[in-house]
């Protein structure tokens, strides 16, 4: 008899419902497994708080149960481990997933007092997010997990660099709902415009650059110096920063010391993505460091021509001179040329951005995210149910046993 995953019960624990692209791609993993009819989906989180908080309550029905930390050298943390491993057991949690830092340190040692039988954690970054104790922290919880995900073959590889056994390592793309960057049918571009305050001087060329302002890594200040070598080659240009966070003052700082101050668009937290990129005429990646950035396949699905830093799993989703181009972390002298170049060449442009979202319909759409993670528990199943069968002769198959 074939192993299913069908009628499982599967919690995903969520960092926060702020809009970052951990908190989306597990929440749109949370919902497409809940519409897939195949298994059992609950959501737990650290921190209530953020705008994807509406959609999470929409697919539970209820409240989403919050374990909120202060640290974890805070003794409420203990507490607050033993309400959450309480809560596994009581509903008789069969897969937890985790998918971040902190819910993958938090989950896992829940899901060990819990016994909850398969254990699922999660890496979506490389380097210059961690400092070195989170990372030895990390690793030593990822011995509780039965597997760990990762979101990019850059990412597998850094877990190999760090010493964790490729045989718990499984490299699972972001998925991308195209749906989500398809704007509403009749939309004009000056409407779309009026949207974000935008000048709706019909030669302006917009280079939009879509990331949050919680961390330098994103380094928008190269994004900046790059914008303003394009502006002095192409002076309609204007640059478009969607993203909001603590650095915005320090950022909007940088942009008026570059003589930008009237051709930089800071539209905050974007809730109208499709919006934004359709009026888009070249897309920015200017990080530091990613794991697989959820913005290059935004850009992309949305039709956008795409020059992004060489990090992470750029290199996996920018065919380069094909759907975009590539350039070294820092060097915003070469990323000025490609922009250029892509805005002085709207047919170049266009062609790179049809490849693009062709790309991302053939690789990394949000069907394809979802049937190879069923598939790692429909795997992890066949595992746990074969070691039953062998520890517990008379056991029923199906059932589990935590060691």
């Amino acid at each position: 008899m074939s192993l299913s995953v069908r009628n499982l019960s599967v919690l995903h624990l969520i960092g926060s419902f702020n809009q970052g692209g951990s908190e989306q791609q597990a929440l749109q993993l949370a919902r497409l497994q809940h519409e897939s009819c195949r298994v059992d989906v609950r959501l737990a989180c650290l921190d209530r708080s953020g705008p994807l908080a509406i959609e999470a309550e929409r697919l539970c029905d209820d409240e989403v149960p919050e374990y909120a930390l202060i640290s974890f050298y805070n003794y409420r943390t203990v507490l607050q481990l033993l309400r959450f491993a309480d809560f596994l057991r009581r509903l008789k949690i069969d897969i937890l997933h985790t998918h971040d830092f902190y819910t993958n340190v938090f989950g896992m040692a829940a899901g060990v007092l819990a016994r909850v039988p398969i254990r699922i954690a999660s890496r979506r970054e490389t380097f210059g997010f961690r400092s070195l104790m989170q990372k030895r922290i990390e690793r030593g919880v990822f011995r509780f997990a039965h597997a760990v995900i990762a979101n990019s073959e850059a990412v597998r590889q850094q877990l190999a660099a760090e010493g964790l056994s490729q045989d718990k390592v499984l490299t699972i793309y972001n998925g991308l709902d195209l749906k989500r960057v398809t704007p509403p049918k009749g939309l004009l571009r000056h409407e779309a415009l009026a949207l974000f305050g935008l000048p709706q001087d019909a030669d302006c060329r917009f280079i939009t650059l879509v990331a949050n302002m919680r961390h330098p890594v994103k380094d928008h200040t190269m994004f900046l110096r790059a914008g303003q070598r394009v502006i002095e080659a192409v002076p309609k240009g204007c640059l478009v920063i969607a993203g909001e966070g603590e650095l915005t003052p320090q950022v909007r700082a940088v942009a008026a010391q570059l003589g930008l101050g009237r051709q930089t668009f800071f539209v905050g937290r974007c809730q109208k993505i499709a919006e934004l990129l359709s009026i888009s005429d070249v897309c920015v990646l200017s990080s530091k460091a990613e794991g697989f950035s959820n913005s290059i396949l935004e850009y992309m699905a949305a039709g956008r021509p795409v020059v992004a830093t060489d990090v992470g799993g750029a290199r996996e989703a920018i065919v380069e001179g094909e759907t975009g181009y590539l350039v070294p972390a820092g060097d915003y002298q070469r990323m000025a040329e490609r922009i250029t170049s892509l805005v002085v060449n709207p047919m170049l442009a266009q062609a790179m951005g049809q490849r693009g979202r062709s790309l991302v319909q053939e690789k990394f759409s949000a069907k394809r995210q979802l049937e190879r993670t069923l598939a790692l528990y429909e795997r992890l199943i066949g595992t746990r149910d074969s070691h039953l069968r062998k520890t517990r002769p008379n056991q029923p198959s199906g059932m589990f046993w935590c060691e």
